[in-house]
């Protein structure tokens, strides 16, 4: 039973690249029910972070290289 949640909390997990920046939710494939306010989503500092209205997490890609971002 408890990796039901393990694999759910995984499945939250939104992976996004240096073309995806800046990284904003909802994002443009959001389904309408999921709407809130759109607000951006630093992933480049601490190469994840989470949504502070739905609590999507946001990760950057393993090996992504950004530039002009600090």
């Amino acid at each position: 039973m408890s990796s039901a949640p393990e694999s759910a909390k995984q499945q939250d997990i939104i992976y996004v690249g240096a073309e995806d920046l800046p990284v904003y939710c909802p994002g443009p494939k959001a389904p309408l029910w999921s709407m809130h306010p759109r607000i951006y989503i630093e992933v480049v500092k601490n190469h994840v972070a989470r949504c502070q209205y739905c609590g999507a997490q946001y990760a950057l890609r393993e090996g992504e290289k950004v530039h002009g971002h600090h």
